[in-house]
């Protein structure tokens, strides 16, 4: 049988990885330029950790782990006569793959705090699943790369991750949009059309505006219990036009009797005065609800300008994270790239430099045994000096060994046959351009450094 991968995940070559770590290395780098620390967590999690931290929808997507062992055994037949999915799934399984990284964070810090410095900084690379109908962008076995701060209520927390966000596809030479928006903002404005209990319901809705248009966004919210006045009333808030003061002055007017909604106004307004020196474009967005019912505060979400991809970078303020676990207080900030849709961006818009795709920079000939014993020393040499060399392993004909050079894009090959040996040197052939030079080591190392 011919052998194949799950649906929704993919393998990664020579040539992919060296793009991938093109793209964790920036983004670590920025990273660590603002005092964030790497931890990482087991792919395990309890499902008691898991299930309801990302609203009915999360908790659908899921992947549950079976029990290890004879795991129907505490099943009764009724349960397996039922054939009731969820029912059956709670007592067979007791933990489950990853969704994203932020849950897993905050219990990590419930379970360290003893032993954190807190505001505590940290960033995290790893892979999260989610059994989600795999389609151009979206995967059910991805990466993402976080960074949070906890312990601190200060919106500078907030300023410096847009900082990063910036910083990073400035770096990567992707102009974005940052679209930004207050939890706070949206809760007000379901107090003041008189439906508080439906902030979820309604904030999930409007999330998808911009997929299913206006029009099935009111139905929506029509099935979900809010009556056509209410409906009405949302209309012109979804709507909004007009520069990021002035949708923040009508949303004011509007919110005038909402101190939650005007404590959301306060803190956006501080955030985009701070923010005015960035490259990238910053947009107050109301249709922006992020679906995941933790966030408290400012959301954040960021589009890549030049090519359709959907969100490469979203986060916000969780204030009641860690209360779930038992430590009630604590409040957090974080972001997370999208690293597999960035690397998408990047493919589609050719933005990877050339040396970060290139391996091995020198190859050596191999042509027998006298001279491989008067080649092996310089191969050290020219690693010791940082050079990624390669030694072929075999003395198979020239030909050979140069195709395997021009197969992996090599740009030097090292030559030492009778006359190199004789003069206690080396040819270094460009295979770019042709050109050849007989030079000593140290002359290798300072041409290709």
């Amino acid at each position: 049988m011919k052998p194949s991968i799950v649906k929704g995940t993919r393998d990664f070559g020579p040539m992919e990885m060296a793009k991938r770590n093109y793209i964790f290395n920036t983004i670590r780098q920025v990273y660590e330029l603002y005092g964030f620390q790497q931890i990482e967590t087991p792919a395990q999690e309890t499902l008691q950790t898991l299930m309801g931290k990302y609203g009915e929808e999360g908790d659908k997507l899921l992947f549950k782990i079976l029990n290890s062992g004879d795991y129907l055994s505490k099943v009764t037949d009724e349960q397996l006569t039922c054939r009731n999915t969820l029912r059956l799934a709670a007592c067979i399984c007791e933990k489950g793959l990853r969704y994203d990284l932020t849950v897993p964070f905050a219990r990590y810090v419930v379970m360290h705090r003893e032993e954190l410095q807190l505001p505590f900084k940290r960033y995290q690379v790893q892979p999260v699943w989610r059994a989600d109908r795999p389609q151009k962008g979206r995967y059910r076995e991805f990466y993402q790369f976080d960074g949070d701060v906890v312990g601190s209520d200060s919106l500078l927390n907030e300023v410096e991750l847009m900082q990063i966000v910036d910083t990073v596809f400035t770096r990567l030479g992707v102009r974005v949009q940052i679209k930004i928006n207050n939890r706070k903002i949206l809760t007000g404005i379901a107090e003041v059309i008189g439906a508080a209990d439906k902030i979820v319901d309604i904030t999930v809705a409007i999330d998808k505006l911009d997929k299913i248009g206006i029009d099935a966004v009111n139905d929506e919210l029509r099935n979900d219990g809010l009556t056509d006045e209410q409906i009405a009333k949302l209309q012109p808030i979804i709507l909004l036009e007009g520069t990021n003061e002035q949708k923040l002055d009508t949303i004011a007017e509007v919110l005038k009797d909402s101190e939650t909604g005007l404590k959301g106004i306060e803190e956006t307004r501080y955030i985009v005065s701070q923010l005015l020196t960035l490259n990238s474009q910053l947009e107050f967005d109301l249709t922006l609800a992020r679906g995941l019912s933790y966030y408290t505060g400012a959301i954040f979400e960021v589009k890549a300008l030049d090519t359709p991809m959907g969100s490469i970078s979203g986060g916000g303020r969780y204030d009641n994270l860690t209360g779930i676990f038992g430590m009630p207080g604590l409040s957090g900030v974080g972001i997370s790239f999208g690293v597999d849709r960035i690397y998408d961006v990047l493919d589609a818009l050719d933005l990877y430099p050339k040396d970060s795709l290139q391996t091995t920079q020198v190859l050596f000939i191999n042509f027998g045994n006298a001279e491989t014993a008067y080649a092996l020393p310089a191969v050290a040499r020219l690693r010791q000096a940082g050079i990624r060399t390669e030694y072929y392993p075999d003395a198979a004909k020239m030909k050979k060994q140069m195709s395997y050079a021009n197969a992996k894009q090599i740009p030097y090959v090292v030559l030492a046959g009778e006359s190199e040996m004789a003069e206690g040197k080396f040819t270094l052939k460009n295979m770019a351009t042709g050109e050849q030079q007989m030079l000593t080591v140290e002359e290798i190392i300072g041409k290709i450094s």
